[in-house]
């Protein structure tokens, strides 16, 4: 609990920092572009048209949800917050190499600096979410009361991941490992995470009973309850408590290697 109280202490303190790197990031990334922050939203536009196009007009596998949301929106619904954990499965595993300069000169707190990167990713998953608005509105569906869960949704996708990075981000600085490794499963957690297909349908139950402490399925399966199933998060419990057994693990062991790694970081880069 110590380290817990020192983390939120940290990114207390460190707070107008985080905020004003983490534009600085998005800045960065968008700099020397004439279209600018615009390529944020191209690369998902076009993965989300492919996947429709290859799925539903090509392989006429489209699928409609119980409440006969378009296929469209089902799968929009799933993959934009996979745009997020894609990137906190990459360059989020590994942001002390992304931000040395924080770790050997300024002497950032390390629990912030998995912060600037978290929050720079959910800015543009912030912004992501407008495709999904634009989607739902276009499909013609009609205000839900199961949407209030999405900004909740958020906030949970925020701190679940953070820990993933102050898990992992130490132990990519010692090894690069497991870097790659986490690199190569980047690939089979799409495909086999329920992004594009739904988990409730899988006939074989150990199977299913596996993705749900998949925290991958859980976000896309969550979100997709509450755009286009009108679910509530608690209607499916057994997918619930996987995920908050994964997130107290993950917690724990975030803090248990934050609190043994974070003073050989440095020296290690």
């Amino acid at each position: 609990m110590s380290t817990l109280a020192t983390i939120l202490k940290d990114n207390w303190e460190w707070r107008e920092k985080i905020c004003n790197l983490a534009l600085f990031d998005l800045k960065k990334q968008s700099r020397g572009a004439v279209l600018g922050w615009a390529w944020f939203f191209v690369q998902p536009l076009v993965y989300v048209f492919c996947f429709w196009f290859a799925i539903e007009v090509g392989m006429r596998a489209g699928r409609a949800s119980t409440e006969d949301a378009p296929f469209i929106l089902w799968l929009t619904a799933g993959l934009i917050p996979w745009f997020f954990m894609s990137k906190m499965l990459g360059a989020g595993l590994d942001v002390f190499h992304r931000y040395p300069y924080l770790v050997n000169k300024i002497k950032f707190p390390l629990s912030a600096i998995s912060s600037i990167y978290t929050l720079s990713t959910m800015i543009i998953q912030l912004m992501l979410q407008l495709i999904l608005v634009v989607v739902y509105v276009a499909c013609g569906q009609a205000p839900d009361i199961h949407l209030i869960q999405v900004p909740f949704l958020l906030i949970l996708m925020y701190g679940f991941w953070y820990f993933v990075s102050l898990l992992f981000s130490p132990l990519c600085a010692m090894s690069k490992d497991v870097k790659n490794l986490m690199n190569a499963l980047a690939t089979p957690f799409f495909w086999l995470s329920g992004i594009l297909f739904e988990v409730r349908t899988i006939n074989v139950s150990w199977i299913q009973d596996i993705l749900y402490f998949n925290p991958i399925t859980f976000f896309a399966t969550a979100f997709r309850d509450a755009v286009c199933d009108k679910l509530w998060i608690w209607e499916d419990p057994m997918m619930c408590i996987g995920f908050v057994i994964v997130f107290v693990v993950t917690a724990v062991l975030g803090l248990v290697v934050y609190k043994k790694t974070n003073k050989e970081v440095a020296d290690v880069l």
